[in-house]
Formats: C-alpha cells, structure tokens, sequence
C-alpha cells in the first residue's frame, strides 16, 4: 500500500509536507509501509483491533441507546513527533503546569492575583468548579495537580496551541499504553530501527508520584485507585491502571473513617490507607463535604485531609483550572507567577462575560467555535461553520442568558494525519493528550493520547463523539527508546505487567 494517491489537502499534514515528501520524522515509517506486500498493513490492522478486543479496551457512553460498553476504536498509522519538537512542547507543559499549581495555591488561600486584577474576582467567584471548602487547603508537598491530561493542537500554521487543561480526573492514558503494546507487535523492525521514546513505565512513575505524597509517618505507603465503580465510563482504566502500578481498586463503600484514618476493609480488617488515587469527582468524595446524596465517596475523607493523614491525588479544588473561562487568562497567570511569557500559546479566546467580546461572538456565531464553561467530551459546543441558523439562534439565546458560562474561538483547521479507510488512506483531524505527573519533579510521558476524528470532515475527536486513536511516537537520540520487546511480531491478546515492560 502507498501514499502516492494521498491528499494532503489545504491543512498541516503530520506525516507529509504539501509536495507529499515525509516529514524528516515519519520517513522511516514511510518507508516501512510502503515495502509491506499489497493488503498486508489492512491485515494488522484487522489484528491489531483483534487483540485490542482481546484485551477489552472499552470505554462507557453514558445514555448510548445501542449500549454501554463501546470498544475504543484504533487506527494503526501512528503520529510521529521529532525530539526537537517535543523538546519544546515538554518544556512548555513543564513550564505551565508549574504555574498552575501555584495560581490554584493562591487561589485558595491568600488571592494575590485577584487583588492585583490579573484574574479577575467576579470569574473565579462565579466559577462552577471554584470550592470555597477547599479555601486554606494544605495538600501534602504543597502540590495540588498530580495528574493532568493538556489536550494540544496544531494549527494550519503549524504551530501547537494549549486548546484546554484537565486537571481533575483525566482519562485516557491507558490507551496510550495499550496501543503501545500492539504497536511494537504489529511493526517489530521499525521500532528496532527508530529511537521511539518508551511509555511503558508510566504505571511505575505514577505509582512513585503518589507514594511521595504519603504522609512522613508512613515508612511503606499503602496505595488504592478510588474508581465510582463498574458504570463509569473510565472504568477500563482505573482497573487497568491499578493493575499496573500493583495497587488496589477500590470503591467508596471498600473504605472507612477509623480512629482519625481512612482504612480500607479487607478479609484480615482494617487496614490503613496513606494515599488515595481518586478518580471520582469532587463533588462525590465526602458526603459530608460535598454532595450529600453522594453514594460513591466517603464519610469524613476530607477531615482525615485535612489533618494529614491521608493523600489525594488530585487534590481538590483543581477544576477551577478546567474552567474555560479561566483557561483564557493562564498566559497571563503564567507571566504573573513565572515572569515569563509562556512557550504554548493558548487559543485566541473571546470571553463573552466580557462585553466586547460578547457583541463579538454574537455577531460571528457562524465562523466561532462556542464552549460552555464546564462541559467535556464534546457536548455543551457549537461549531458555527457546521452549524445551522437554528442552532445558532438557540446558541445566541444562552449565551445571552448567562455570558459568564461560555468562550468563543476562531474555528482552528487542526492538523492531520493519514488514517487507514478501506484500502487506501484519507487524512483525519487529530489533537493530542500528554499526561503529565507533579511529585519530586515534574515528568512528562512522552507523546500521550492521539485522538482522532475518524468521521471524514469532523473536528470533533472525543470517543463519545466518533472519534478513535492512533500510536504517537516520540523520537530521541538521547534516551531509552523503545524497542520491539519480546512479542517477534506475533499480536498479543492479554495483558500483563511483563508485556507492558520494555
């Protein structure tokens, strides 16, 4: 199969510059593909959702008529980013991760940039997700976002812009795992002959990130992955991950408040817990806190918290930084903590409890794309050159009734990738999840998630939406790459903690 028929189209292709030549990146993929034999690559492919199959890679829809459970659809063509590339993007999710866990510090405790209106008050204190219970807060190492999922794009300039953060319960990391292990099964001699960064030890460094945050008292900290259980559309993940980092999966009702402690029953009693991986929102964490009708928390966690006896990762209050209101002023909070302008760029965004920007956005609804406050997976937008005089008159009615709840930006025409369609390839649009962890220092894995939109012409990549995923590798002269391990080319159909280590 070759690319000489393929379209690269008016928008930034990953793989191909405009003349069709690879990219200096891609070239040995390039390459690979083309010297397999005539209907070999739709074979792996084949295989390769096979095993993915094999191994469960679900994902929950919340209210899909057809089911619940959905297999998390994959493409086999990877994403390849050069060293020099990431180098840029690693040092820009450092930088702005860093600022953001000392703008939700001061938000929560002295309000320094309110005071001196880099932010202003009326938007945090009208945030959804700003918790006035969490005001004096003092998480362990003083850290507040452990985990988060930076979701980037990349323009027809081809430049990479922030699009949002998430930095309450991000998803998605166990695909970027498991893609991995299909990947070096399905093209054993390119990732032999390519420097591709390895992702396999994430689960190690997650693991060593939530042991650093266990309280000084405990010599050998006990760590649980607290999931809402079996519905929740994450829930592959959470069991998967624990699974990885040896830990165990736990639900609100496996825990209690015992003498002062968070203590998990077990067939032997009680026994203490040090840290706890929650990845369930706040407002389910303790009932007596939060949501009182919540059935998926526990009684007294955040006394417990609050007196350092237990960890939690994420702490909370985070989501005030997943407001999309508030993400337009992370520049400026970057320069504010760090005196520096910041390396990733966010989207042009039009504020529209903001007067001017308001007028804006209601007189180009047709060329915007408009995003409530606190929606994700793609619900809560309105992608004005795809809509139609309906939708944007309903749209114009909200945003009108409470301005403070939505954001607009220019319709950005995300980069591509060659995605495999029958028996030939078609560019689809893609962004992409790093996840980066805060312990000891601030580690970025290298790549994360390639979502893509697998409907021919959507911007939209969310899983719940249509959209799938592909492999991305990083290239590297200077670390441990990855290699082919010890699968020979055969596809894998289980998993393990030996198959996931290089």
């Amino acid at each position: 199969m070759r690319f000489s028929n393929y379209d690269v189209g008016a928008f930034y292709d990953e793989m191909f510059a405009p003349n069709l030549e690879p990219r200096s990146a891609a070239r040995t993929l390039v390459k690979n593909i083309e010297s397999l034999p005539e209907g070999e690559l739709r074979n792996r492919q084949q295989a390769a959702e096979r095993a993915l199959l094999a191994m469960g890679i679900t994902f929950n829809v919340y209210g899909a008529s057809q089911g619940v459970e959905k297999i998390f659809p994959f493409d086999i063509l990877p994403r390849v980013l050069s060293a020099q590339e990431w180098r840029t993007i690693d040092k820009g999710l450092r930088q702005r991760i860093h600022a953001l866990n000392l703008f939700i510090d001061d938000l929560y405790h002295d309000q320094k940039i309110l005071r001196d209106g880099v932010v202003p008050r009326e938007i945090i204190a009208s945030s959804k997700v700003f918790r006035r219970e969490c005001i004096g807060l003092r998480p362990p190492r003083g850290i507040w976002c452990h985990v988060t999922g930076t979701d980037l794009v990349r323009h027809s300039d081809g430049a990479v812009y922030v699009l949002e953060d998430n930095l309450r319960c991000p998803s998605g990391v166990s695909y970027v795992l498991q893609n991995r292990h299909v990947m070096k099964s399905m093209f054993p001699r390119v990732f032999e002959s390519s420097k591709i960064r390895a992702v396999s030890d994430y689960p190690s460094h997650l693991r060593d990130m939530l042991e650093y945050l266990a309280p000084d008292a405990s010599t050998t900290p006990r760590v649980v992955l607290l999931t809402p259980g079996v519905y929740n559309s994450a829930y592959f993940e959470h069991s998967f991950l624990a699974q990885q980092m040896g830990v165990e999966l736990v639900e609100g009702r496996d825990l209690v408040v015992k003498d002062g402690y968070v203590c998990m029953r077990t067939t032997k009693g009680f026994e203490r817990v040090d840290v706890i991986y929650r990845r369930l929102d706040d407002d389910f964490i303790d009932p007596q806190v939060f949501r009182p009708d919540s059935l998926l928390g526990v009684p007294g966690l955040i006394d417990v918290y609050k007196a350092g006896r237990v960890a939690l990762a994420n702490a909370p209050g985070t989501g005030i930084a997943d407001d999309k209101v508030v993400y337009a002023y992370i520049p400026r909070v970057i320069k504010y903590y760090l005196g520096e302008d910041a390396i990733l760029s966010n989207v042009p965004t039009h504020i529209c409890a903001e007067d001017d920007d308001l007028a804006y956005t209601l007189e180009n609804l047709d060329k915007l794309v408009v995003k409530a406050a606190n929606e994700s997976g793609g619900y809560g937008m309105l992608v004005g050159p795809h809509s139609t005089a309906e939708q944007r008159a309903e749209f114009a009615l909200r945003i009108k009734a409470n301005p403070r709840n939505y954001i607009a930006q220019p319709t950005l025409a995300l980069s591509r990738v060659p995605t495999l369609v029958d028996d030939h390839f078609e560019g689809r649009h893609v962004d992409l999840r790093p996840y980066i962890l805060y312990g000891r220092d601030i580690y970025v894995l290298p790549g994360g998630l390639t979502r893509v939109a697998l409907k021919k012409g959507s911007l939209v990549v969310n899983s719940s939406q249509g959209g799938g995923s592909k492999d991305t590798w990083v290239l590297s002269d200077s670390v441990r790459s990855e290699s082919a391990g010890p699968f020979g080319g055969s596809v894998q159909t289980s998993v393990s903690k030996e198959a996931m280590t290089c």
